[in-house]
């Protein structure tokens, strides 16, 4: 059974999301994130609309069929912020993502390691795309990655293993997203124990909320990070349209 081998392989130390989105889950702080560079304006004829041949970059790119999956940057919200080497919207090939899956067991050795990417293999990624979404108050930033696999049961598969897994670690259930049963949500406080809190820690602090779904052969996997108080609402909203701009194809909303 794959749970139980990659429940073995990882030891129960793994970031959660390692597998299910490959480039796993980053915390980013919300105010002083790094932005994505402004986006250069096709020049014109005169009396001509502007006409970007990269298509409207601001909304997140769409030529690849994992990146045509991700939610287009809705009114209210910019590109997020850089997530390490991956940058802020990028669709990985079949080999890439295999590739980026892997360096995920870089913290083990030897047979566990063999064992992690034997998994990996055998799971057969298609792709995955990734984007970061940031409100325009910086109070939220969110991250969505999808990710492919070779078959709905290997899918379902991760999608068993994060929920799973988020019980495990202890995290609290969060909200329901309707409409979509398979989806099921966490959410928890990003607070340091080891550090000392503060009166003003309760509306200071960053909790977050995390998300696990599928769609078919489509694992999709949210982060949303929020300084308090948090808006779980917004949060679950974006996953919202994005779990339904993935069950209505083309439909770029």
């Amino acid at each position: 059974m794959k749970t139980a081998l990659i429940r073995r392989a990882i030891g129960g130390a793994m970031v959660l999301g390692a597998l299910a989105g490959g480039l796993g889950y980053t915390a980013v702080t919300v105010d002083g994130a790094d932005r994505t560079a402004p986006t250069t304006t096709w020049g014109k004829p005169a009396g001509a609309p502007a006409e970007d041949p990269a298509g409207d970059v601001g909304r997140g790119r769409a030529s690849g069929p994992l990146g045509k999956l991700l939610l287009p940057v809705p009114e209210n919200y910019r590109l997020g912020p850089d997530r390490e080497l991956y940058g802020n919207d990028q669709e990985l090939n079949a080999k890439q993502a295999t590739a980026v899956m892997k360096d995920e067991a870089r913290g083990l050795t030897g047979k566990k390691r063999r064992e992690f990417e034997k998994i990996i293999d055998g799971l057969g990624v298609q792709g995955i795309a990734s984007r970061t979404y940031a409100l325009f108050d910086n109070t939220l930033v969110v991250q969505v990655e999808v990710a492919r696999m070779k078959s709905g049961k290997d899918a379902r598969t991760l999608y068993d293993f994060n929920a799973g897994l988020s019980e495990l670690v202890g995290l609290k259930k969060g909200p329901k997203i309707e409409g979509h049963k398979k989806a099921v949500c966490f959410v928890n406080s990003m607070d340091n124990p080891d550090e000392e809190q503060n009166e003003n820690d309760e509306d200071n602090g960053l909790d977050r909320m995390t998300c696990t779904a599928y769609v078919s052969d489509t694992l999709v996997s949210f982060s949303a990070y929020g300084s308090r108080p948090f808006d779980k609402s917004a949060a679950t909203s974006l996953v919202k349209r994005q779990l339904d701009h993935i069950t209505s194809p083309g439909e770029y909303v």
